[in-house]
């Protein structure tokens, strides 16, 4: 995660059905999920495969221990995943601020 957001590999691969789960730092490439809400739209850009559009349908604040954002989908969802809160002056933490957002049809 030094360079950009990590894909967490129990997770679906990017592109594909199934919940498509990603973490980032707080502070820097996931420092915009503090403004999503709701209804605002994500693209995500695969390495291999066309970009997939997401509707954010859900943000949450949960224990770094709960692992039911991580729970498998049968739909295509995305789930973001980051240290919070955002202004912490000591990273880690125990919470975690989650972005769930569902695939749109292309």
């Amino acid at each position: 995660m030094a360079f950009g957001p990590g894909h967490l590999s129990r997770s679906a691969a990017p592109g594909s059905a199934g919940n498509v789960a990603l973490a980032g730092h707080r502070d820097t490439h996931f420092r915009f999920l503090r403004d999503l809400r709701p209804g605002d739209e994500i693209l995500l850009e695969a390495a291999a495969g066309p970009a997939r559009r997401y509707r954010v349908t859900e943000t949450a604040v949960v224990d770094f221990h709960d692992r039911r954002p991580l729970a498998a989908s049968l739909e295509p969802v995305l789930t973001l995943i980051t240290c919070y809160p955002f202004d912490a002056i000591v990273p880690g933490g125990p919470l975690r601020y989650v972005v769930r957002a569902a695939a749109l049809k292309n």
